[in-house]
């Protein structure tokens, strides 16, 4: 029987898992079809409920699979590791399990060894490492303290011109109405109390597309929000390619990069103005990253 490996993409909203079996003498290997699960992120969904996505995906996975290995989102102390790889071990009894930040393994999927990962969803990190294993990381502190050029940086930024609007007294522009309207909100007020009441961060980022598109229509507003935000993934990755001494690649990912291309494209020439192609997106899923990293330690 050829050995299996699973890997893990535990993001801020959802989960993915992919099990292979690794092909031997000579053989392909085969994938099961890529499972998606809500959220397994503990910082989301407490121990509890991930207690049950994992319930869920092991069974769905079935059994013989000898190494899991999770990029989770917010991995980033002993402490948090631990925990989420006490909870893998308890579905899958016997397995080898590795537990990484979920940039580690969107380096993995792009084939690279070293480089550095820029990741825009809902928040913002970048994380890298050279090809003497030293890693470093910039950002990725969440929506209190940090996640600058992420989805819901981008809304926050937006109610604030709502704000700056109406105490100019200013008739609303393009970008404020269309973020009232959005938010059913009667006001620039209203819209700064719903801000408050509903303070999740996935809720206010889906809005960031909106704020994104009227970008690239040309609005003033929504302009200088955009230029803001690449700026600010920008110096990310720069902050960690000057920690590692390295150039370039730097590979992009998270839903704000890979599906905003003018934003994507501010920040691959702020990173490289001679050569905006070295910065690339990632195109492929990033759990068949967490897959390679697994198969990379079957024989370790």
């Amino acid at each position: 029987m050829s050995p299996a490996v699973l890997g893990l993409h535990i993001g801020g909203s959802r989960t993915h898992a992919l099990r292979s079996e690794l092909g031997s003498q000579g053989g392909g290997d085969t994938e099961a079809p890529a499972l998606t699960e809500s959220s397994a992120n503990l910082s989301s969904v407490g121990h509890q409920g991930v207690d049950a996505v994992l319930r869920r995906i092991a069974a769905a996975t079935g059994d013989g699979v000898e190494v899991v290995c999770a990029g989770a989102a917010g991995a980033d102390t002993p402490a948090s590791r631990a925990v989420l790889t006490g909870l893998l071990a308890q579905h899958f009894p016997g397995a080898r399990i590795e537990v990484v930040h979920d940039t580690r393994i969107i380096l993995a999927a792009a084939d690279l060894d070293a480089g550095v990962v820029l990741v825009a969803g809902t928040g913002s990190v970048a994380w890298g490492r050279n090809t003497e294993g030293k890693e470093a990381r910039s950002g990725g502190f969440g929506y209190l303290l940090g996640d600058e050029g992420g989805g819901y940086s981008v809304v926050r930024d937006a109610v604030r011109e709502a704000l700056r609007e109406h105490y100019a007294g200013l008739e609303p522009g393009t970008l404020v109405k269309a973020l009232l309207g959005a938010t059913a909100s009667g006001d620039a007020l209203q819209l700064m109390d719903f801000f408050y009441a509903k303070p999740e961060p996935d809720h206010w980022a889906s809005l960031a597309p909106l704020v994104l598109e009227l970008a690239v229509e040309g609005d003033s507003a929504a302009v200088r929000i955009q230029a803001e935000a690449a700026h600010s993934l920008a110096t990310l990755a720069r902050q960690v390619l000057g920690e590692l001494g390295l150039d370039l690649p730097v590979v992009m990912a998270g839903g704000l990069l890979k599906n905003q291309q003018q934003l994507a494209g501010a920040v691959a020439r702020k990173l490289s103005l001679e050569d905006p192609s070295a910065v690339r997106i990632l195109h492929d899923s990033p759990v068949r990253g967490a897959v390679k990293i697994a198969a990379g330690l079957l024989n370790d």
